[in-house]
C-alpha cells in the first residue's frame, strides 16, 4: 500500500493565488487554511463577510475576505467582478460552497435552491473568472461533490427546478451529479489549452454543519451515529486539497476518501458513477447553464475524439 496522503503532502504554495468559496467554515475552512499554512495568497469566498474575516484571522499568511452569495447571480458577478480588480491571476479555484437537503424554496433568480447554489452560482463563478487562470500553467479548478451524486440522482431536465413536484434528497444528488458533469465537460474544453485542468473531489460524511437540513427522520441517527460514520472537517478536506495540490493529480479525475465506501480516510483516485460520464448529457446541461445564466465561458473548442470525459490529463 502507497504512504497516505496528509496536510504535510501538500507542496510549497507561496506564489500561488486561491480563491475557496464557503471558506468560513467547515470543509472550505479547513482547505483554505491548510492552503494559507503552506503559502498560498488566499481568498475567503463567503457570503458572510463578518464570519469570514473571523475565519481570515485564524489562518497565517496573506488572507483576504471576497463577499459571494452564489444564490444571487448579481452577487456572482459582483464578486467576479471584485476579484478580477485586484487579482491579475488565480492559480486555484475551488467550488466548496454548498448546500445540502434544503426544504424546498428558490434562489434569487429563481433557480431550486440546491441546483442554484451548487452547480449554476459556481458555473458563473468559474466563467466569470477562467480568463484569470487560462494564462497560468499548472493553475486548476477544483469542484466539491458528493457520494450523493449516485442517491436517486439524474438531470431533470423537464423539471430542473422541481417546481412539479420536490425532493429534497434527489434534489441534492442532482446538484451534486451536475457537479461532476461540469468538471468532465469543462475538463474536455480545457483540454487543448494545457495550462489549466478541472478536477473533482467529495469529501465522504464529514461531520460539518450541512447536515442542519438532514429531513427529521434521519436527523437524530446521524447525531447519535455521527462519531461512527463521520470523519473531521480536516480529513474531509484532503480530497480537495490533493485535488488542488497534488503534483500526480490529472484533469478529469475524481478524488475521495480511501476507506470502505468512501465514507472516511485519506485520500485517493475514485470513480464516479457510469451517469456522470455520459458525455450527451453533459453537453446538454452545459449549454442549459449557459442559458440560465447568462455566462458565457472564453472560448473553449471541446476534443471529443482525443479527451474522454474521466480520463487522465497530466497537468
Amino acid at each position: 500500500m502507497g504512504k497516505k496522503w496528509t496536510m504535510a503532502s501538500i507542496p510549497d504554495q507561496c506564489g500561488r493565488v486561491a480563491v475557496v468559496t464557503g471558506a468560513n467554515t467547515g470543509l472550505g475552512y479547513e482547505t483554505a487554511k491548510a492552503l494559507a499554512e503552506h503559502g498560498a495568497s488566499v481568498v475567503l469566498a463567503v457570503r458572510n463577510v463578518e464570519k469570514g474575516e473571523q475565519a481570515a484571522a485564524c489562518m497565517p499568511g496573506d488572507v483576504t475576505v471576497q463577499a459571494l452569495d452564489l444564490t444571487s447571480l448579481d452577487s456572482v458577478r459582483t464578486a467576479a467582478a471584485a476579484l478580477r480588480s485586484r487579482l491579475d491571476r488565480i492559480d486555484l479555484l475551488i467550488n466548496n460552497a454548498g448546500v445540502m437537503y434544503t426544504p424546498k424554496q428558490t434562489t434569487a433568480d429563481g433557480f431550486e435552491m440546491q441546483f442554484g447554489t451548487n452547480h449554476l452560482g459556481h458555473f458563473a463563478l468559474t466563467g466569470l473568472l477562467l480568463d484569470l487562470m487560462l494564462p497560468v500553467p499548472g493553475s486548476r479548478v477544483v469542484t466539491v461533490s458528493s457520494t450523493g451524486h449516485r442517491i436517486q440522482a439524474a438531470i431533470h431536465f423537464d423539471d430542473l427546478h422541481w417546481k412539479r413536484s420536490y425532493s429534497r434528497v434527489a434534489a441534492y444528488g442532482q446538484s451534486k451529479l451536475t457537479n461532476l458533469m461540469f468538471t468532465y465537460e469543462l475538463q474536455r474544453r480545457l483540454a487543448a489549452h494545457g495550462t489549466t485542468v478541472a478536477v473533482a473531489a467529495h469529501p465522504g460524511v464529514s461531520n460539518t454543519d450541512l447536515i442542519r437540513h438532514t429531513p427529521a427522520a434521519l436527523r437524530l441517527p446521524v447525531t447519535w451515529l455521527a462519531p461512527l460514520i463521520t470523519q473531521t472537517p480536516a480529513m474531509g478536506a484532503l480530497p480537495t486539497l490533493r485535488a488542488a495540490t497534488d503534483p500526480g493529480a490529472f484533469g478529469g479525475q475524481y478524488y475521495g476518501p480511501g476507506g470502505r465506501n468512501e465514507i472516511k480516510g485519506h485520500p485517493r483516485l475514485v470513480t464516479s458513477s457510469p451517469e456522470s460520464y455520459e458525455v450527451a448529457v453533459q453537453q446538454r446541461l452545459w449549454a442549459v447553464s449557459e442559458d440560465l445564466t447568462g455566462v458565457k465561458f472564453p472560448v473553449l473548442q471541446p476534443q471529443h475524439n482525443s479527451v474522454p470525459s474521466g480520463s487522465a490529463i497530466t497537468i
